[in-house]
């Protein structure tokens, strides 16, 4: 319940009762129906009682009762013009009413300018009493401060659209950005469903609502710094005019414990190297991991460099900045750097400098390659360690870092002995898509006795690139780094197998298991079979490209929003249609829901568990269960979920889609993104009900149960109504609807809502005859004793009334 704004809505309608009874009717007309709008929109977005609909109607009727008997009164009591309080004051009300809409704020401001106006001829009257003259000086002082208010909101939206305009989605190159505003607090408005229409795909031209922006804003703030969306023109602009060595201003970035006890200094790159160069080559070879705990992260750019020199596409070179003319990354010797992370729902802007720690040997403390003086690597590194928030970083996936500094769809396969994917398919499914380079494979190992991490040569919970996948006589092969550059695996297949490798294997691998077993640099073989024994998930990330239509939404979900646990009823989760129109034989759509990240903690106590749940129905769920969804994925508390269909039906096929989580214990913000190979179309779940009313009641404890009487006014037979019962959990409920009486005769059979559940139910009805009807509120237990609450939508006005038995 908004108390505040309901507050605000009654001293509104006190103020037009007070100009009533002043006979000052134009000024009471306006409040009259400012207040009775402004209530209106409480109830219907049930942040007032229902009970305010009578307020409401109080306000319109009168509002137009005095507008169509104006002239009347008008002659009977003429207005005055000359109490200048009496204007002023009615002035300053206006402009408040004003201020509150976001499209009259200009509005607002010229009002407040005319107050000021108005007390400052009126002070050069020496007639008027010193009471007056002083009320007017106040009231001028107010409007003044109303008036910077007002310049001072207007330049705050005004950098939030430069920040965050209505362009296509996963677009943001061509803003404006010259103003940074301060970060953001988390919005504390429960989820709201922006509308808008969809262009056809695949132009992709979907435009971010106001609501949108507010979510891309508020967790642009992350790890108290703030990223702003990338440009096309920061690629050049961002290093215009610099005067000198830059250095960070939000200072160098945190260290652990252990880091810090072997941190001698911070040292530039031209302390530290003579010729120092961004690049030599695009190897992932060289890559090596050292005291910071990022496995995933340099197993990432360690596939994601692989992917740049076989393919030729600048996966990874494409996102560090400066660039030459060719766009290949140039050494600054002004030690300042710009990278391009795709992070909270947009690709956004990272600048670091060149410092880096440094230990008493004059090495850096941080990852680096095999050659002397090159950079990428630690830099990419220190850009990813700032964001999510320092070199003591507790880790995250590689699932998350490819997809930050690729935007590529991030999969996570299990390997447990529960899971339900066919290994032989999911190999068969890897080894294919691998050589066609849509896809970054790693892999993770989950916690390991010590003793088995001493017999296999792994590492628990530690995050290996995956560089070849083979097939060989049979054999199912990957070819696996350490990012350690050390330490590799002992089983079947590795350096020390004298067994399994065979003279066509080794010809066809080009390997040699005593030429590797000279040097360990962290590279090795091992076979399907023991990938799933010892490892406990593959990460994949997909191509985006592969998929020609796209749609995206961001959200927030308040934690007040809907019960903590959604066992018995997801009504009040955020749901959506999903349209799919099928003009092939088959098609893939793949919905990927984002936890937007903001502070460490997120990675380092994750306790957000959110999945999604889908069912072939296209209209808005109630129960859970109520119909069988078609997928209802596990809850993680990774920030990414990924849901795959696969769409086989000809024509127009509607999903609802449901945001879902385990134990809902924050406000969340979150984006929704949708990845086809034919047209989609995505938005909030619609509802057709204007008139809602809310009943409590109890049973009593006898064998009768209560009956509530509903009326239905309208000329339709095709009245559309939802019914909704809750209750303790203890009592099994149920719903039942009988016609008592249609106004046109027409019949309607007995609707009940179903098997009796725990707590909660509902009753969902189309093409309802106008008419009376009985409604059965029962439990399954006769003599329960207890409250209920019964709420009742309808798409026409309705009378709800208890029936005395």
């Amino acid at each position: 319940m908004d108390e505040k704004a309901t507050q605000s809505a009654f001293e509104l309608s006190q103020k037009a009762v007070y100009y009533d009874q002043g006979k000052k009717y134009e000024e009471a007309i306006f409040c009259y129906t400012e207040a009775g709008n402004q209530l209106l929109r409480l109830v219907q977005e049930k942040k007032c009682l229902p009970i305010f609909r009578k307020n409401v109607m109080e306000c319109i009727n009168r509002a137009e009762f005095l507008k169509s008997n104006i002239q009347n009164l008008q002659q009977q009591y003429p207005p005055t013009t000359d109490d200048i309080a009496h204007n002023v004051e009615y002035l300053m009300v206006k402009a408040a009413v004003f201020q509150n809409y976001e499209n009259q704020v200009d509005e607002a401001r010229q009002v407040y300018e005319n107050v000021v106006e108005q007390c400052l001829g009126a002070s050069r009257n020496r007639t008027l009493p010193q009471e007056t003259l002083k009320r007017l000086r106040s009231t001028a002082e107010n409007a003044l401060k109303c008036i910077e208010d007002l310049v001072a909101l207007k330049k705050k939206v005004t950098e939030v659209e430069l920040l965050f305009p209505e362009v296509p989605v996963d677009d943001l190159s061509n803003l404006n950005f010259n103003n940074q505003p301060s970060p953001s607090t988390p919005s504390n408005q429960p989820f709201k469903s922006p509308t808008r229409n969809f262009p056809p795909s695949p132009s992709n031209s979907q435009k971010f609502t106001k609501e949108e922006l507010a979510v891309l804003f508020t967790t642009s703030n992350i790890n108290n710094k703030l990223y702003v969306p990338f440009h096309n023109y920061d690629k050049v602009n961002e290093f215009k005019g610099q005067q000198g060595k830059f250095t960070d201003p939000e200072g160098k970035i945190s260290l652990t414990q252990k880091q810090r006890m072997k941190l001698k200094c911070w040292k530039r790159v031209s302390e530290l190297f003579e010729n120092p160069t961004i690049i030599f080559s695009i190897d992932c070879h060289t890559i090596k991991q050292t005291v910071i705990s990022d496995c995933s992260f340099i197993s990432s750019l360690s596939i994601a460099a692989l992917y740049e020199k076989r393919f030729k596409k600048q996966l990874v070179t494409s996102i560090i900045f400066p660039q030459d003319a060719n766009g290949k990354p140039i050494y600054n010797p002004a030690g300042k750097y710009m990278f391009k992370f795709h992070l909270n729902g947009a690709w956004r802007k990272v600048l670091i400098d060149d410092y880096f720690p440094v230990d008493e040997n004059n090495r850096m403390m941080c990852s680096q390659t095999e050659n002397k003086g090159e950079l990428w690597v630690s830099l990419l590194e220190k850009a990813y360690m700032k964001v999510m928030g320092g070199y003591d970083f507790p880790g995250s996936n590689s699932n998350i870092d490819l997809n930050a500094l690729t935007g590529w769809i991030p999969e996570r396969i299990e390997l447990s002995d529960t899971s339900k994917a066919d290994p032989d398919e999911v190999f068969r499914k890897l080894f294919d898509r691998f050589h066609r380079g849509d896809c970054l494979i790693t892999l993770a190992t989950g916690k390991m006795t010590e003793d088995m991490q001493k017999r296999s040569g792994l590492v628990e919970t530690h995050a290996y690139a995956v560089i070849d996948i083979r097939c060989v006589e049979t054999k199912r092969l990957l070819k696996v780094k350490n990012p350690w550059t050390h330490s590799r695996w002992k089983g079947n297949f590795s350096d020390k197998d004298k067994v399994n490798w065979t003279a066509k294997m080794k010809n066809a691998l080009a390997f040699d298991p005593e030429v590797a077993a000279e040097k360990d640099d962290g590279i090795f073989w091992i076979d399907y079979e023991s990938v799933r024994h010892f490892f406990d998930v593959i990460y994949v990330n997909w191509n985006a490209d592969l998929f020609p239509f796209k749609s995206v939404y961001h959200a927030t979900w308040t934690q007040d929003t809907g019960p903590i646990r959604d066992v018995y009823t997801v009504g009040e989760n955020p749901q959506y249609t999903l349209t799919v129109n099928l003009n092939q034989k088959a098609a893939a759509v793949w919905i990927l829901l984002t936890r937007h990240i903001t502070a460490i903690d997120d990675f380092a106590v994750n306790k957000e568990f959110i999945t999604l749940i889908v069912y072939e129905t296209g209209q808005k769920i109630y129960i859970p269960s109520n119909p069988q969804p078609i997928s209802d994925g596990v809850r993680i508390n990774s920030p990414l979920y990924l849901c795959q269909l696969s769409n086989k039906k000809p024509g127009i096929t509607k999903y609802t889609l449901v945001v879902a989580q385990y134990e809902k214990t924050n406000t969340i913000n979150y984006s929704l993104r949708v990845f086809s190979t034919t047209d989609v179309k995505l938005e909030p779940v619609q509802l057709p009900y204007s008139i809602s009313k809310t009943t409590r009641g109890n049973w009593d404890g006898s064998d009768k149960y209560p009956i509530m009487k509903l009326t239905l006014h309208s000329k339709s037979d095709e009245i559309a109504l939802f019914m909704e019962l809750k209750a303790p959990k203890q009592f099994c409920v149920a719903l039942e609807m009988k016609q008592n009486s249609s106004d046109r005769t027409v019949f309607l059979e007995t609707k009940s809502s179903g098997a009796y559940r725990p707590g909660y139910t509902v009753l969902t009805l189309e093409k309802v005859p106008a008419g009376k009807y009985y409604v059965k509120i029962s439990t399954y237990t006769a003599g329960d004793k207890g409250p209920f609450i019964l709420r009742i939508d309808s798409t026409c006005k309705f009378d709800l009334e208890p029936i005395k038995l």
